[in-house]
């Protein structure tokens, strides 16, 4: 690809409708039985968001030099991550969790239908993305699936995203150090962001160097959003952000802003942002994709 005929916005527009569209493939009907759970399976994935782990996992894809000869399989790689983190923020949502009213812009899941439905909704979801990553297809690999089944499962589980969101409850209220703080999240947030790339590096069967490169640039990554995450907690509405602003603080929960105030997590997010550009150094234009979603986690206002 020429760097100088390469436009993000077109990339996103297109990448992003291909999200929707394999979610809404892999997805089961809302009239499917039971249909109360199957439409607010639905209704959780397909209300909006940023798509974030799907679009990383097609532009880490486009650095084999076929992507183009394993569309399905990156696909059900972008819907079954995307199905894990919708079921994280049904469960995260919840009153015995963070017991939020709002998410993307309405009303979320347990009051829009109900607690043991939202429960199970996210329960079916993280068990829809297995079963998609582990069905056969043409173009795929047992071996490579089998990969990509296990850096979900060590992604989403006890030393990642589940783990994360354990020490998040347990430090309410209480004092964290930087590192620990740094720790917490890159378990909660960035352990999916950066299966997100490798699953994309795993489905074109990147080597080992290249591998390592977008680990160093997913844990950038992932780290600044939390940080931004942090920032724009204290400084937008809930209009904007689609979901209740200021929670940090009314739950007082320990973030990088409480700790270190606003000016030092501005600074530390764009010191991340820059270290995420430079492990991308050793790739050409292929990687056009990744260094500007980098810039679209950091400089998002949402």
């Amino acid at each position: 690809m020429d760097i100088r005929q390469f436009s993000f916005e077109a990339w996103l527009a297109s990448q992003s409708q291909r999200a929707e569209n394999a979610l809404l493939h892999y997805l089961d009907p809302e009239l499917a039985m039971p249909q109360r759970l199957h439409t607010a399976m639905r209704y959780a994935v397909l209300g909006g968001g940023k798509r974030i782990r799907p679009l990383l996992v097609y532009a880490a894809s486009e650095l084999g030099s076929k992507p183009l000869l394993i569309p399905k399989l990156v696909d059900v790689a972008a819907s079954a991550i995307e199905m894990i983190h919708s079921y994280s923020l049904v469960h995260d949502d919840l009153p015995c969790m963070d017991d939020d009213d709002l998410r993307r812009g309405r009303a979320t899941v347990h009051k829009a239908f109900d607690e043991a439905t939202a429960l199970l909704v996210g329960d079916a979801l993280q068990t829809r993305a297995f079963e998609i990553l582990a069905s056969p297809m043409a173009e795929g690999n047992g071996h490579v699936q089998l990969k990509m089944i296990e850096a979900l499962a060590l992604a989403s589980g006890s030393k990642g995203m589940a783990g994360g969101q354990a020490i998040d409850l347990q430090n309410v209220g209480k004092k964290m150090d930087l590192p620990a703080l740094e720790q917490m999240h890159a378990m909660k947030t960035g352990a999916l962001l950066i299966c997100a790339v490798r699953l994309g590096g795993i489905a074109v069967q990147l080597p080992p160097a290249s591998m390592g490169q977008l680990d160093l640039y997913a844990k950038a990554l992932g780290l600044a959003f939390q940080v931004v995450d942090d920032i724009l907690d204290v400084t937008a509405d809930s209009a904007t952000l689609g979901k209740t602003a200021g929670k940090d603080a009314a739950q007082d929960k320990p973030t990088y802003v409480t700790l270190k105030g606003l000016d030092y997590a501005h600074e530390l997010a764009k010191e991340l942002k820059g270290r995420a550009l430079n492990s991308l150094n050793q790739f050409g234009p292929e990687a056009d994709a990744l260094r500007h979603l980098a810039s679209l986690v950091v400089d998002r206002k949402k």
